[in-house]
């Protein structure tokens, strides 16, 4: 059996507070809560559980065509209360992070993590500004514009972002409900527009890259019930201006919670609140791992009646599976789709991202 380093499993059992118990010192997310921005897109060290996401899709003046995944991960250990005069070694948060990328041109996806913890500089997330970084892999805010950084040998990008649209926050009164009861939930907010240019670095060869992409940040300390194994995430960017996100919270019995939800961005902005019962989610098809042996569901029908929208979503690749145990613990896809459709019965075409946990396992298991 493959052994995971020790400071991997902490991390694994740090993201799976998602479904387990938590210390009474973290917070929790709250009804109540209002964003302020940009102070609300640094670390919030209160809360045990945080990530940064970025994801989204690339071109070069070749034609050639990318998406790509920027993950940054923390997690407060108990040890947070540590005396001010503990040593530099002592473990306050643990980090992970990961970098995907999928190549349309040569039909290969890519993946690179990393782990450590808040000690000597090597990883951190700064309560007082936009940064956080893991070695050289790093996201920050230079006045709006984020710029995003990591990689490795086969793939490396370095990223300015543009935000065109304002912070759109999901859920009511602050909140991203995720189960029954207080604290099942997260403060979550998503750029769903961000105008991106810069490099990718294939193989160390550099390309100008320009695109579009997608930024979530989401923080709690519990979330997932027992009874859930995991979620299903829609990131969708339409070529008329229109956002959509979507998550599905998947229990044991095969049925989904009702507390799962999700947000219309208007091409002007404005969030539009939607509820399990306003979407409607097909899966078309499988694709079965050859390497974790999980099954996931594999291209999708989405409709919002309420909006107008009939959407048929397609992964890019079958695969892209991300084997993340010796960082977060887990395998989960995480993917580059194309949309087709209509909106008000008018064509429509866009991209996006879909993300599936608890497919190789449940997510509350990975401890």
């Amino acid at each position: 059996m493959k052994k995971t380093s020790p400071i991997a499993a902490l991390l694994a059992v740090s993201l799976c507070t998602l479904g387990c118990g938590r210390a009474e010192e973290w917070d929790v997310a709250k009804p109540g809560r209002t964003f302020h921005f940009p102070d609300d897109h640094f670390a919030h060290d209160r809360f045990k559980t945080e990530w940064w996401y970025y994801t989204g899709h690339l071109g070069a003046a070749s034609g050639e065509r990318f998406g790509y995944q920027v993950t940054f991960f923390r997690r407060g250990v108990d040890e947070a209360d540590a005396a001010p005069d503990a040593s530099a070694w002592a473990v306050r948060h643990l980090y992970a992070a990961h970098v995907a990328v999928c190549d349309e041109k040569r039909e290969t996806f890519t993946f690179a993590e990393k782990v450590g913890r808040a000690a000597l500089g090597r990883a951190g997330a700064a309560a007082d500004r936009y940064l956080v970084w893991l070695d050289d892999w790093r996201a920050a805010g230079l006045g709006r514009v984020h710029h995003v950084t990591g990689g490795d040998e086969r793939y490396r990008v370095d990223l300015a972002l543009t935000p065109e649209k304002p912070p759109a926050v999901h859920g009511q009164g602050g909140v991203s409900q995720k189960g029954d009861g207080i604290g099942r939930a997260s403060h979550y907010y998503s750029m769903t527009r961000l105008r991106t240019e810069g490099v990718l670095a294939v193989d160390g060869n550099p390309l100008a890259v320009t695109g579009l992409s997608w930024m979530d940040h989401e923080f709690g300390s519990n979330q997932l019930a027992d009874d859930q194994v995991g979620w299903d995430w829609f990131s969708v960017q339409l070529d008329d201006g229109a956002d959509l996100m979507v998550y599905r919270m998947r229990k044991q019995d095969g049925s989904v919670d009702r507390n799962s939800s999700g947000s219309f961005v208007a091409p002007d902005g404005a969030v539009i609140p939607l509820s399990l019962d306003d979407v409607s989610v097909e899966a078309k098809g499988t694709w079965k791992s050859p390497r974790s042996g999980a099954t996931y569901p594999s291209g999708w029908r989405v409709a919002v009646a309420k909006r107008g929208l009939d959407l048929a979503i397609e992964p890019v690749l079958a695969d892209q599976e991300l084997d993340a145990k010796k960082s977060t613990g887990i395998v989960y896809w995480e993917g580059a789709v194309r949309i087709t459709g209509t909106s008000a019965g008018k064509p429509v075409r866009g991209q996006g991202y879909v993300e599936l946990v608890g497919y190789a396992a449940p997510f509350r298991e990975k401890i």
